[in-house]
């Protein structure tokens, strides 16, 4: 995924950081967010997502339904939009808390 592993030598866990404005992991991220509403969020710092729901109440098979899933899978970008400056607006309009993870 696109966590930086470290060792905490005092409790002996790991300790992952994920430093998206330092470090533009977009390539190599393999992490998905699935929705309880059926919006598959491939990116958190875009817009774009796919509505799982509306492909499975279109009577869609499991086979469709893994087509749609390897669709959204395809279509993640190759790096996202954050900015740090102060005037900058959000990347995306959602707040964390209604994407889960």
């Amino acid at each position: 995924g696109p966590a930086r592993y470290v060792r905490v030598a005092e409790t002996g866990g790991r300790l992952g950081f994920i430093t998206p404005l330092s470090h533009n992991f977009c390539e190599a991220c393999n992490r998905v967010r699935l929705t309880c509403t059926g919006t598959l969020h491939t990116c958190l710092g875009r817009e774009d997502a796919s509505d799982l729901r509306a492909v499975i109440r279109a009577g869609a098979s499991d086979a469709d339904l893994v087509d749609a899933i390897r669709l959204a899978v395809d279509a993640k970008p190759q790096g996202h939009d954050f900015q740090i400056a102060r005037a900058a607006a959000p990347a995306v309009a959602r707040h964390m808390s209604t994407t889960g993870g």
